[in-house]
């Protein structure tokens, strides 16, 4: 190398090092992934079969060989092709001088020398819990930041500087550095800045249910989806084989963590919101919150006797009566005789399963009313009986094939609410429960009740089952196993749980999940083990202990263990002393982070009169836009969003702003971060919210350099708190 092309300082001198051994590793990972393409074409090459209508022996042999080749080289491939956010982030440098690189997969060299070991490997655990006071045998600690396949920035940390090497130590520290870059529109993955107490809960032992306890900023959602990729790791057949679900509590923020884990070279979990769990069942989904009233009783499990009620309720006013006509002969059962046979089936059968038992104990009970001089036996009676006009519209009336959408819908009539909740609600969460079933769509809320009824209706009748084969003159262009072909083609048991079953349930925002909502991800993970992430202070249910008892219900007497979070790496100090004093008020006994950053800026707070609005808001966004590089987040009442957006969305001001600028209501809000946040009118957020304070608290602490708050008349929010406007 000549002179001019001499590295001209210490940095580029340690970037040209480390990009030298970057780029031997997409050399061998370019050759992996060639070796797999290889793997997948000599596999549909060597078993292919021309015959689309009938197989003889050795070509299902073929097939199933086909499949096998097909499945795992598409499985390494998925790995090798990932979008990978820098595939090398990090170098451990041991007190013996060996030198170890660590990355989202591990890749080896044609000797089977390990070029990066995986960050999962309990080889690479000193990455992540080495400390000054604890090396673990290790001297430097160093972060690449890449950009693709390019090395752009180093960070380094010294773990021991008695070690005798003469080391380079670059940059301000991994993890500062990383909390200083502007958010986007995504989560990143923390897998190169994974804390020690952070990287315990990730490891902890895959059974039974491991508890991440944290307040806002501590990273406890990004935390538990590198458990997700470290389970699949660790215990990959189990895992892989049974499925990992990911609860969170918005579509919006499935969307938000979504790239998290095939970063990490993983793709093989279930993510659904709240309002999505039930979409197996139910064939849809819902993103619509209800107000307090409604969700507080929606969600109690007092519902769950009301919903008993509301199955068996007949769908007809009045005493259910069969007259039928037999020969002359008036044969007639009335509700005395038919309700003891209703109870006998419901005992054992559910209700859209059960209707063939009923219906023979119901014609037995009529055979029983036929004089004997007619001569007529069970069968001929029945032939004669069923055919008849009367009796077909009693069955449908009585025992009619039940939806769950077509049964909760009853509750928008205040006269059966008012039935099936005697004693169960008084007259106010009556009226509340029938007001939230408007038959215009479905809330959150409502997620959980259709999918309990639809576990106490049953399944509805099996749809027409797919071809095994290909129709003549079908064509499939892509690989397509024996197992695809034949999937749902088998016997379908009418009492099989409709719902998909998980061996492991990683749930986050677990405060706020109701009772009923409890029960509906149980019927999930029936015997799964489980990740429950969350934080009581944050909670949106207004009952926090009984959905503390909920999950502690879960647990059971099975292995558990709690993890708490103690660093707020999110806010700015300045951000989250006003937060906290907000929370404590409301519920003192908050378990609250430590904040580890200060930005010198104190949060804005001002009155802003109803006709100003417009205007002073999109002055503020402007501003904001000016002051941070990433995105900006206004958090306004759920009453209030749509006018916001419209306003805003009309303004020619905010043309620049583009796609940095979210309106969002405070729940939506949960697990997401912003740049810098306008908060709107705390007082309506507290009392539209079923969380009150707790959800205002969320709102005051989304931000990660800026915070503005505005009061629209009243400000009660500010009451015993020692703040006054300032900006």
């Amino acid at each position: 190398m000549d002179s001019a092309e001499a590295p001209s300082s210490t940095l580029d001198r340690e970037l040209a090092i480390e990009q030298a051994h970057v780029d031997l590793v997409y050399r061998h990972l370019a050759l992996a992934t060639k070796s797999a393409r290889n793997v997948a074409r000599e596999g549909r090459r060597r078993y292919t079969s021309d015959r689309q209508t009938w197989m003889r022996e050795e070509d299902g042999t073929a097939l199933f060989e086909r499949d096998a080749f097909a499945f795992q080289a598409a499985r390494r491939l998925a790995v090798l092709d990932a979008e990978h956010e820098g595939l090398v982030f990090g170098r451990l440098d041991s007190n013996e001088g060996e030198i170890s690189y660590i990355g989202r997969i591990g890749v080896r060299d044609e000797e089977y020398e390990p070029l990066v070991i995986d960050w999962r490997a309990r080889a690479a655990e000193p990455f992540y819990r080495a400390t000054a006071s604890n090396p673990m045998g290790m001297t430097r600690r160093r972060v690449l930041r890449c950009r693709n396949d390019k090395v752009i920035g180093i960070e380094d940390d010294l773990l021991d500087a008695s070690a005798e090497q003469d080391l380079v130590v670059v940059g301000e520290g991994a993890l500062m550095a990383a909390l200083k870059r502007a958010r986007g529109h995504r989560m990143r993955d923390i897998v190169a800045t994974i804390q020690a107490e952070q990287d315990e809960a990730i490891r902890a032992e895959h059974d039974g249910v491991t508890v991440i306890s944290g307040g806002p900023g501590t990273g406890k959602t990004v935390v538990a989806l590198h458990r997700a990729a470290y389970l699949l790791y660790s215990n990959r057949r189990r895992y892989e084989r049974g499925g990992i679900l990911v609860v969170g509590p918005s579509a919006l923020f499935m969307n938000y963590i979504e790239r998290v884990l095939p970063s990490l070279g993983e793709d093989s979990v279930t993510l659904r919101a709240v309002g999505q769990i039930a979409v197996d069942t139910l064939g849809f989904a819902s993103d619509v919150y209800d107000g307090p009233a409604a969700a507080g009783v929606k969600g109690s499990l007092r519902m769950l006797p009301l919903l008993r009620r509301l199955v068996n309720l007949p769908l007809v006013d009045g005493e259910p009566t069969l007259r039928v006509t037999v020969k002359g002969e008036v044969l007639t059962l009335r509700q005395a005789e038919l309700e003891p046979i209703r109870r006998d089936v419901l005992s054992r059968f559910k209700v859209n399963s059960g209707r063939e038992a009923a219906e023979s104990m119901v014609l037995a009970a009529l055979h029983e009313q036929v004089p004997e001089e007619l001569g007529l036996d069970l069968e001929a009676m029945s032939e004669l009986v069923t055919s008849s006009a009367s009796y077909r519209m009693f069955w449908q009336a009585w025992w009619p094939d039940l939806e769950p959408t077509q049964v909760l819908r009853r509750l928008a009539e205040p006269r059966i609410v008012a039935q099936v909740s005697a004693g169960l609600l008084d007259e106010t969460e009556q009226a509340a429960l029938a007001a939230g079933i408007t038959g215009e769509g479905w809330t959150v809320a409502d997620i959980a009740l259709l999918d309990e009824l639809a576990t106490m209706v049953g399944l509805p009748a099996d749809e027409d089952e797919p071809l095994a084969f290909l129709a003549d003159g079908a064509q499939v262009s892509e690989v397509v196993t024996t197992a695809d072909r034949l999937a749902g083609a088998r016997e379908r048991d009418p009492d099989d749980e409709p719902h998909d079953t998980f061996a492991h349930l990683l749930v986050d925002e677990a405060q706020d999940l109701s009772p009923m909502q409890w029960r509906m991800l149980r019927r999930r993970g029936a015997h799964a083990s489980w990740t429950i992430v969350g934080d009581p202070a944050q909670s949106s249910w207004p009952d926090p202990d009984e959905s503390q008892r909920a999950m502690t219900e879960l647990a059971g007497t099975g292995p558990s263990r709690q993890f708490r979070l103690s660093t707020n790496y999110r806010s700015p100090a300045e951000v989250f002393d006003l937060a906290a004093a907000v929370v404590r008020r409301a519920y003192p006994e908050a378990d609250l982070p430590q904040a580890v950053r200060r930005t010198g800026v104190q949060p804005e707070l001002a009155d802003v009169a109803e006709a100003e609005l417009p205007g002073w808001l999109a002055t503020q966004i402007t501003g904001l836009a000016t002051e941070v590089e990433g995105t900006i987040g206004v958090i306004a009442p759920p009453t209030r969003l749509a006018g916001i957006a419209t306003a805003l969305a009309g303004h020619p001001g905010l043309a620049g702003v583009g796609d940095r600028l979210t309106v969002i209501e405070p729940l939506a809000a949960k697990g997401l971060e912003y740049d810098a946040v306008i908060v709107l009118s705390p007082d309506e957020i507290v009392a539209e919210s079923p969380g009150g304070e707790r959800v205002l608290y969320v709102a005051l602490t989304r931000p990660t350099q800026r915070l503005v708050v505005a009061d629209l008349g009243t400000s009660a929010w500010r009451d015993g708190l020692d703040i006054s406007p300032r900006g």
